[in-house]
């Protein structure tokens, strides 16, 4: 089992994954597909991401049962712990904290 989750990618790239997955909701593509066509389809989402971001897990044999990997920027990064792959989450922009609490206060921003 592959699922390909994109955010902010062109719609050619939409398209493309199409071709191999299904799309079960608005960026979010799942197939069941080999090692070799999931290489492949890593390498059409490294050319055709541009300022979008993706993640692209699939099932394994490890101990958690499934991998994945990322691309583009996000604020969930992979970190991998004594074996296990996790994810971690840089703070947040202190422009987009500051915006937030603005937008909370005045009703506007």
């Amino acid at each position: 089992m592959l699922v390909v989750v994109t955010e902010n990618v062109p719609p050619r790239l939409r398209g493309r994954l199409a071709v191999w997955l299904l799309e079960v909701r608005s960026g979010v593509y799942v197939g069941d597909v080999s090692a070799r066509v999931r290489d492949m389809i890593w390498d059409n989402l490294v050319e055709g991401t541009e300022d979008g971001n993706v993640v692209m897990a699939w099932s394994t044999n490890n101990d958690s049962g499934f991998e994945f990997q990322t691309l583009g920027t996000n604020r969930r990064i992979p970190v991998e712990w004594d074996g296990l792959q996790l994810v971690s989450f840089n703070p947040p922009d202190q422009k987009e904290v500051l915006e937030e609490t603005l937008e909370g206060e005045l009703g506007w921003f």
